[in-house]
């Protein structure tokens, strides 16, 4: 359904290096820069991409929103929680843990404050 995600950042360097390590905990790359100046960070098909807002307004993060993320195992989940608190993100919610229908999954908020959640599938 989705082709891409896209959010801002007030900070592009900082996004960097928190994106960077939360990807690579997952397997992915790290981000490549396009010629907007935009972070464009590429996994299993999808597209993530950080950007300053093009409004010139400071860039905020949604009430309400979370953009979920998929992993491949717990190991994952758990490396990408770490990289991410390690990385300028902070811990939020619960620690990692497994949920009722057998997912296992990590939040955190970014540097901007945007919040992510990377889970499992659930087990079926």
């Amino acid at each position: 359904m989705f082709t891409h995600v896209m959010i801002g950042s007030n900070d592009l360097e900082r996004a960097k290096i928190f994106y960077d390590a939360t990807f690579a905990a997952l397997g992915g790359s790290v981000g490549e820069v396009d010629a907007r100046g935009r972070l464009i960070y590429t996994h299993e098909g999808g597209r993530f991409m950080v950007t300053k807002p093009i409004d010139g307004k400071p860039a905020t993060f949604a009430n309400g929103g979370t953009i979920g993320i998929a992993a491949q195992s717990q190991d994952h989940v758990l490396a990408w929680h770490a990289a991410g608190t390690a990385n300028g993100g902070t811990a939020i919610e619960s620690p990692p843990t497994e949920r009722p229908n057998g997912s296992f999954v990590a939040y955190l908020r970014d540097p901007d404050g945007n919040k992510l959640s990377v889970r499992t599938l659930p087990v079926r």
